[in-house]
């Protein structure tokens, strides 16, 4: 089989070579389409039943029912990358979200981030964590953050522009220190110069396109995104049919907010390295106050696990839990044995009262709530 992170050099080359036309006739839906988002279809969403807000980058979802006021909000930063939110709540068995409401957060939210438009390809980093801002203030201005992939580094940015407003930090899979291994990620963009990068986006007007995103990880090349690994459940048709279709709606993203995050993240290493530049002020993740918990997958290649780890050394003015689970990229997302194992002990440590200890058993902390 052909290495992936070869092809996707070669993919970047053939588009600057051989120019739109020729690129846009190679995926389902070229750079040069501007794809109108589809209305969200709340009803098959487990647990979001309703947009609390829409901003220019995102629907901020909330869950269906009355939630508690006096619980401290839950708010999941989705990775805006290849795939759409659906990531946080994809189906019963399989929902990051389900798995924290049942484990006693009364009041969850989710950043269902927009693909973007024309109008959106200026938009860089500064315009997510403003917007994640706003959806902070509309939860009440304090909230735990569960940060998943790339949502991950967003959300200890966040944490660490703004300390006092994050009660909890949960990291899954999130590629917060790139400099400290190897990774799919880096491997490729080791390979690609920014020169490069910055022609493909301009023939696809100012936006990277989904479809590349998505032909450069399709199932024949790479087992990060196949079903089997994603969900853990070989044997349920109805799933694999189901994960295939969600495998298929990919996001275009922002050129700007695309390079910035090649550049600052993971070419440059800022947020690391204390250099990163959100909202007007340096930050460094020294300064998170927040409690950390960190999820790795043993396995993963797309965010390799010293990546993801390197949190404890680098979050130094707090609290860090690390625990890494069996399976690779998408299975702590998505996979039925994480989200009713990892998962449930990322929803009791979530459902901690603030102030209490670390110790206190899971069952006393989940009488208390009630």
């Amino acid at each position: 089989m052909a290495d992936p992170f070869e092809l996707w050099r070669l993919m970047w080359t053939t588009a600057v070579a051989h120019g739109l036309e020729r690129f846009a006739d190679s995926f389902p839906s070229g750079a040069a389409q501007d794809r109108r988002p589809s209305p969200i279809d709340l009803s098959s969403f487990p647990v979001f039943g309703r947009v609390r807000v829409e901003l220019q980058t995102m629907l901020l979802l909330g869950q269906r029912g009355q939630a508690s006021e006096r619980a401290t909000p839950a708010l999941i930063v989705a990775p805006y990358a290849v795939h759409e939110a659906t990531i946080a709540d994809f189906a019963e068995g399989h929902s990051i979200a389900k798995a924290l409401a049942e484990g006693g957060s009364d009041r969850l939210a989710l950043t269902f981030w927009k693909s973007a438009t024309a109008e959106m390809r200026d938009f860089g980093i500064d315009a997510y964590l403003s917007d994640l801002n706003v959806a902070v203030d509309d939860l009440g201005g304090r909230a735990s953050l569960v940060g998943l992939c790339q949502g991950g580094w967003l959300a200890a940015a966040y944490a660490a522009r703004f300390p006092q407003k994050v009660a909890r930090l949960v990291l899954a899979g999130a590629p917060i220190d790139p400099g400290a291994a190897e990774s799919g990620i880096t491997r490729t963009l080791a390979s690609v110069p920014p020169a490069t990068i910055a022609q493909v986006i301009a023939l696809g007007g100012g936006r990277l396109s989904g479809s590349l995103s998505f032909a450069l990880w399709s199932d024949d090349l790479s087992p990060e995104f196949t079903a089997e690994e994603a969900l853990q459940c070989a044997g349920d048709p109805a799933m694999m049919e189901r994960f295939n279709a969600w495998n298929l709606r990919t996001v275009d993203l922002p050129g700007a907010y695309f390079v910035q995050t090649a550049e600052w993240i993971f070419r440059e290493n800022r947020l690391a390295r204390g250099t990163f530049e959100a909202l007007g002020r340096p930050v460094a993740l020294s300064a998170i106050e927040a409690p950390v918990f960190v999820l790795a997958a043993a396995d993963d290649e797309v965010v390799s696990l010293p990546q993801a780890t390197a949190v404890k050394s680098l979050c130094r003015g707090t609290r860090v839990e690390t625990r890494v689970a069996p399976g690779r990229h998408l299975s702590l997302f998505m996979g039925r044995r994480t989200v009713a194992g990892a998962w449930r002990e990322i929803a009791a440590w979530l459902a901690q009262e603030e102030g209490e200890p670390e110790t206190a058993p899971a069952a006393k902390r989940a009488r208390r709530r009630r």
